[in-house]
């Protein structure tokens, strides 16, 4: 973090218009851990093709709760893509827990899974397939290109805005409109 004064833990990174990547472009990133070693994230907006339904019938956890069986998991991004990942705001004591700030954890182990399905689990969660990692420097060179723009995270924002209106969401709690900016080449 040489060039970076403060760890963007619990920061959103908006992708700018200017970043084509297929697996980032338009994509929200909640940034769960970052130090001198690099950053990993987990995508917020980004849905996959399974329900909450379908991964814990896989896992063969079983619920009675259709809401939550019909819940979107989402693509948290492509490291790990078969390891689940849960942004969630209970701060009990999950196995493989990680504090990613203020009222906001990931939690990477079946127990909050089978508290979910029994209906004891966090009031909001956020279940992903994979995260996204950064090597050391990556994250701050890709600042540097400009992008990304930088947020503090909002529980609000990832727990409440439809998936489809995080993007902008996350953007405009900074006054950034990004429907109102160019890409590189001269695209809006």
């Amino acid at each position: 973090m040489s060039e970076l004064s403060t760890s963007l833990a619990h920061h959103l990174l908006v992708a700018l218009p200017s970043l084509t990547d297929p697996t980032f472009a338009r994509s929200v990133a909640l940034i769960c851990q970052h130090d001198d070693n690099g950053a990993m994230g987990v995508l917020v907006n980004q849905p996959s093709e399974y329900t909450l339904g379908e991964v814990l019938a896989q896992m063969e956890i079983p619920t009675d709760d259709s809401r939550l069986r019909g819940q979107v998991v989402l693509n948290g991004g492509p490291v790990h893509p078969e390891r689940g990942f849960v942004i969630h705001d209970d701060a009990r004591s999950w196995d493989s827990s990680l504090a990613v700030g203020e009222g906001v954890y990931l939690t990477t182990s079946r127990d909050i899974l089978e508290a979910m399905a029994r209906g004891e689990g966090p009031r909001n969660a956020l279940v992903t397939l994979g995260c996204a990692g950064w090597s050391e420097g990556q994250l701050e060179n890709e600042l540097s290109d400009n992008s990304w723009l930088t947020v503090p995270a909002d529980a609000d924002l990832l727990f409440s805005t439809p998936l489809e209106q995080r993007w902008q969401g996350a953007a405009s709690r900074i006054g950034v409109d990004l429907f109102r900016l160019t890409d590189y080449s001269g695209n809006v």
